[in-house]
C-alpha cells in the first residue's frame, strides 16, 4: 500500500512518522523548497506531548523547549486577573506541557522523518486533483509530475488547501476580524525567571508572551481589524508601538528588541466545521480538516492527535479504506469542532470592543474557579486518548 501525504508541515510530518513506524510505505510532497518556518511558537500541551512520545521525539522536544508552570492573566494596566496552574493540568493528563519555537519542532520532526527514510519531495506544488477511471485520485504537481497512490492524506493547511477543496467543493477560510503580529524575542539577560505564560487583555486588544527559556520567548500582539490590508513589513514595529506603548513591562522591551525580520503580521482565519473529511481515496487531516484559531491553543496539538488516530484506524481496517476514513472522521469531528467553536468564543471575549463588557470579563476572570477550569480543560483535551482524566 502506497500512501502520499500532501503537505510537509507539522500535520504531514507527524502523520508520515506515525505511518512509517507501523511499516507503511509513505511519501511527503511539500510545495516549498525546504521545511516551513512560518509561525512563531507552539505550546505542546499534554495531549500533544503524548503523541510526540509515541513518535519517539518527546525527549528531543524537551531539550529545546520550556517547561511551563502557570498561565497568568493581566489587564492592560498590569492588574492580575488570575492564574491557571499548568502543573496541575500536566498532572491530570499525565504528560508535560512544552513551549517550543515552531521552527525547532519542524526541525525535530523532519530529522525523525529522515531517520525513518521517509522521502520528502520538496517543490511539489499541487495544481490539480482529479479522478482516474477507478475513482482514485490523481495528483498533478506544478513541476509536471503526477502521482496516484493508494491513499492520499491532505495536510496542506488552512488557507490554500487543494485537498479540502476536492473533498468539500470549496476552500473558504473565514476571517475572524482580528490581526496578530507574532515574533520571537531573545535577550542576554534572564528576564523570564518563571517559565509562565503572560496574557494581557485590553479593549479589543491583547498581548501574549510565552517563554521557551529564561532568555527567549515568542509573542503575539492582537487587535480588532474589520478589514484585510496589504502587508507592510517595514511598519510592523511602529504599528505595535502605537498600540502597546503604554502597556506593562516587558511588552515594550519585547517589541523594541525583536528584530523586524522576526516579526510577522497575520490576518487570522479559521474554517467552519465540516461533516465530510474524505472523498474516494483522499482524507483530510490537520488544518485542512479543522483549522481552529490560535485562541483555542490546540491547532498543532489536534494535528498531532489526528496522526495518532489515523494510523490506529488504518491498522484496524487496513482492507477497507472507506471504513477507515469514516471511522477516523467519526472519532475526530466532535472534539475538533468543539475546539474550533471554543476558540471563536475565546476570541470574541478577548477582542470585544465594549468597555463595560471587558470590565465584567476581567472581574469574572479574577473570580474564576481556576482549579475547576483546569479540570474541564483536561477532560476535553484527553477525550479520545488513553490518558483520560
Amino acid at each position: 500500500m502506497k500512501i502520499g501525504i500532501l503537505g510537509g508541515g507539522i500535520s504531514g510530518l507527524s502523520t508520515a512518522i506515525a505511518l512509517k513506524q507501523d511499516g507503511f510505505d509513505v511519501d511527503i510532497y511539500e510545495r516549498h523548497s525546504r521545511p516551513s518556518e512560518i509561525g512563531a511558537g507552539i505550546v505542546c500541551w499534554p495531549n500533544a506531548s503524548f503523541v510526540l512520545d509515541q513518535l519517539g521525539v518527546l525527549s528531543r522536544v524537551a531539550k529545546v523547549s520550556g517547561s511551563l508552570n502557570y498561565m497568568h492573566r493581566f489587564s492592560s494596566n498590569g492588574e492580575p486577573l488570575g492564574s491557571l496552574d499548568i502543573s496541575q493540568l500536566n498532572q491530570l493528563m499525565a504528560y508535560p506541557s512544552y513551549s517550543i519555537i515552531r521552527k525547532d519542532l519542524m526541525s525535530i520532526l523532519t530529522q525523525r522523518a529522515v531517520e525513518l527514510s521517509i522521502n520528502i519531495h520538496y517543490q511539489h506544488d499541487v495544481t490539480s486533483l482529479s479522478n482516474n477511471d477507478d475513482d482514485k485520485v490523481r495528483v498533478q504537481f506544478s513541476n509536471g509530475k503526477n502521482i496516484e497512490p493508494d491513499i492520499i492524506v491532505g495536510t496542506d493547511g488552512r488557507m490554500n488547501s487543494f485537498a479540502r477543496k476536492y473533498v468539500n467543493g470549496n476552500n473558504e477560510p473565514v476571517y475572524q476580524g482580528f490581526i496578530n503580529w507574532i515574533g520571537v524575542f531573545e535577550c542576554k539577560n534572564e528576564i523570564f525567571t518563571e517559565l509562565s505564560v503572560s496574557d494581557y487583555l485590553g479593549v479589543g486588544e491583547r498581548f501574549g508572551i510565552v517563554p521557551v527559556s529564561k532568555t527567549k520567548a515568542y509573542w503575539a500582539g492582537g487587535v480588532v481589524s474589520p478589514n484585510i490590508g496589504e502587508p507592510t513589513p517595514e511598519l510592523y514595529k511602529s504599528e505595535l508601538r502605537s498600540l502597546f506603548t503604554s502597556w506593562p513591562d516587558p511588552i515594550c522591551k519585547i517589541i523594541n528588541e525583536t528584530p523586524l525580520s522576526r516579526i510577522n503580521k497575520i490576518y487570522v482565519h479559521d474554517h467552519n466545521p465540516i461533516k465530510i473529511w474524505h472523498k474516494n481515496n483522499l482524507v483530510l487531516l490537520g488544518d485542512a480538516a479543522h483549522s481552529a484559531l490560535p485562541t483555542s491553543g490546540q491547532g498543532a496539538c489536534q494535528a498531532l492527535e489526528d496522526a495518532w488516530h489515523f494510523v490506529n484506524c488504518l491498522k484496524e481496517n487496513i482492507n477497507d479504506i472507506s471504513k477507515v476514513f469514516k471511522h477516523f472522521t467519526e472519532l475526530r469531528m466532535a472534539k475538533t469542532s468543539k475546539i474550533t467553536m471554543g476558540g471563536r468564543q475565546v476570541a470574541s471575549s478577548i477582542f470585544n470592543q465594549d468597555q463595560e463588557f471587558c470590565k465584567h470579563r476581567n472581574l469574572a476572570s479574577k473570580n474564576m474557579d481556576h482549579k475547576s477550569t483546569v479540570i474541564g480543560i483536561a477532560k476535553l483535551w484527553t477525550n479520545g486518548l488513553p490518558i483520560s482524566v
